[in-house]
């Protein structure tokens, strides 16, 4: 095999990859998904489009990858939460945390600008349901876990209904961002923290 054929080392790949879904991540949020071309990306990210390729099918793909990233993060903080001593604590702790990645300007926009790729594109669609899916098991198994340490036996409409007021919470101050980004951070940590105490001490 030639020397230029060989595959790239697993850290230069990392690198590389990184790189080039910043550089996407940029351009999906200046320009949109359909406004944005594969070789404005490779421009921002310095490599030619023969590398983007390489990495990468397709646009969908970059977005494929870019959702994985976010699953990612929040299966590192339910398996977190599931091994705390107390849960409920270590949840609402995690409070700050969770609103200031959603309110934060380059995550909300190229978050608002994925579903909306999503509302008109079944195959943008079906990546971002498929992490949503992956993501509401893990937090229910989370929230299972919790509720019985406290004593509630819970059915399964019960969990399913508390993943949605908290993924309403949390993925709305995106949208909140940008019609007032100058919204007070510490009420609503604070506030968001009362709620979440109040849903996970509810009775079914």
């Amino acid at each position: 095999m030639p020397p230029d054929s060989a595959p790239p080392d697993p850290p230069r790949a990392e690198v590389r990859r990184a790189q080039i879904l910043a550089a996407a991540g940029d351009c999906f949020r200046s320009k949109g998904f359909h406004g944005a071309s594969i070789a404005q990306i490779s421009r921002i990210a310095g490599m030619s489009p023969g590398h983007i390729y390489h990495y990468f099918e397709n646009k969908e793909a970059i977005i494929a990858a870019i959702v994985a990233q976010d699953l990612e993060h929040v299966l590192a903080m339910t398996a977190s939460l599931r091994v705390a001593c107390n849960m409920k604590e270590a949840m609402v702790e995690h409070v700050a945390d969770g609103v200031a990645r959603n309110l934060e300007p380059r995550t909300a926009g190229l978050n608002l600008e994925i579903l909306a790729e999503a509302a008109r594109n079944p195959h943008v669609a079906e990546i971002v349901r498929s992490a949503d899916r992956v993501c509401r098991d893990s937090l229910g198994r989370t929230l299972r876990d919790m509720r019985r340490a406290s004593g509630h036996d819970d059915d399964e409409a019960t969990i399913a209904g508390m993943i949605e007021v908290l993924a309403a919470m949390f993925e709305g101050l995106a949208s909140r961002s940008i019609r007032n980004p100058h919204l007070d951070r510490d009420v609503v940590v604070r506030l968001f923290q009362g709620a979440l105490r109040d849903l996970l001490s509810q009775n079914p």
